[in-house]
């Protein structure tokens, strides 16, 4: 019986488990993910505007592997061995015959101590459970979020639009390290987000970073001081330590470099935020939508691999991307088409409710998104 480990709940490492159920009972597969839920991340930054209970973006891990009937193991991966085949976690020593890392990213702290001491982060919904109590019971001055990528500008918008509510004021701010907010993303959408921050009356302050917090006060680049401050790390994410340590070709992020079947070598795939993948002269950026298609054709290639047939090569298939902002104006470009206003930040809504996972979690968004009218 082939031994199959799957390591990372997130997009990626689901789509990856699901595909290889056609060959449940034949394989011995596990999934190793640190966590016991995995947390709906594309609706994080709603916790905190649109209110969106935080119970509603988790999937118990262990009851969807029993689903599935494979077995879930709660537990860090601390090294992978690629020569002898084994994975090595806080508590012992697993050997595969197939690997898929699927492990995605994570915050990137840039080695500064102080900031992951201080700092707040939005990757868990436990991160947005905690950052909504603070919110409901302190009195904040200046908000600061570091980072002005899609993370960074959805935080802010939904801010603005919590204190809105509220009737609370404060100041909202972004640091970027950048000349520009969204690095790489086309003028016009810069323009577009831009101008409606400037609406917001939500601050841009570009070259500049979040050097350091003492309690309160917060320090930023040219010795500008903000005090009674709140700060929200979305400046950047990088891969698992363990993968760090993997002596193979990696990107600046620690995305690894895999061929176009997401192959590693002849027993290890790559996918998800963790893959480095070129196409087209060009290499992918990190997306729920290639995520998931790379599960299915990495499931499928394992089973291909077992039953000895010849793999198929990954072909991406881009849909688009969108950046919600809060007060609806959002903007995108899907199927070619740009998109701004009401328009998008729908698409966004429609498509993170069909991805949800659960009736439950399913209706619970739909019966919030319904109460507060995704309006501001």
């Amino acid at each position: 019986m082939k031994k199959i480990i799957v390591m990372g709940a997130g997009f990626a490492g689901f789509s990856t488990i699901e595909g290889l159920s056609s060959i449940r009972g034949k394989t011995a597969v596990t999934l190793i993910d640190k966590k016991q839920s995995a947390d709906f991340l594309p609706l994080l930054p709603d916790c905190l505007g649109r209110q969106i209970n935080p119970q509603y973006l988790r999937c118990d891990i262990e009851h969807f592997c029993k689903r599935l009937g494979f077995r879930f193991l709660r537990d860090e991966v601390r090294a992978v061995d690629l020569v002898n085949r084994a994975v090595t976690t806080l508590t012992g020593t697993l050997e595969y015959d197939y690997l898929v890392i699927a492990s995605g990213s994570e915050t990137n702290f840039y080695g500064n101590q102080n900031i992951r001491e201080y700092a707040y982060t939005l990757d868990s919904a436990d991160d947005a459970v905690r950052l909504s109590n603070l919110l409901g019971k302190e009195k904040i001055d200046n908000y600061i979020v570091a980072g002005g990528g899609y993370t960074g500008i959805e935080v802010v918008t939904n801010l603005r639009l919590y204190l809105d509510k509220v009737k609370r004021k404060g100041s909202i701010i972004i640091v970027e390290r950048a000349p520009a907010i969204l690095g790489p993303l086309p003028e016009w959408m810069k323009d577009y987000v831009t101008d409606n921050l400037r609406r917001l009356s939500i601050e841009v302050m570009v070259n500049s970073t979040v050097e350091r917090i003492e309690g309160g006060r917060v320090f930023v680049s040219a010795r500008k001081v903000f005090d009674n401050t709140l700060v929200i790390w979305a400046a950047g994410v990088k891969t698992a330590g363990f993968i760090q340590d993997l002596k193979v070709e990696k990107n600046p992020q620690g995305r690894i470099k895999v061929d176009d079947y997401l192959k590693l070598n002849e027993s290890c795939f790559v996918i998800g935020d963790a893959a480095y993948f070129s196409y087209k002269n060009n290499f992918l950026r990190m997306a729920v939508q290639f995520a998931i298609f790379q599960g299915r054709c990495v499931a499928a290639n394992i089973i291909n691999s077992i039953k000895g047939r010849k793999l198929k090569k990954y072909t991406p298939i881009d849909f688009g991307y969108i950046i919600p902002m809060a007060n609806n104006n959002s903007c995108g470009t899907v199927f070619g088409l740009n998109l701004k206003g009401f328009l998008p930040t729908a698409l966004h809504f429609i498509m993170c409710i069909y991805r949800s996972r659960g009736l439950r979690n399913k209706f619970g968004v739909i019966k919030t998104l319904i109460r507060r009218r995704c309006t501001m």
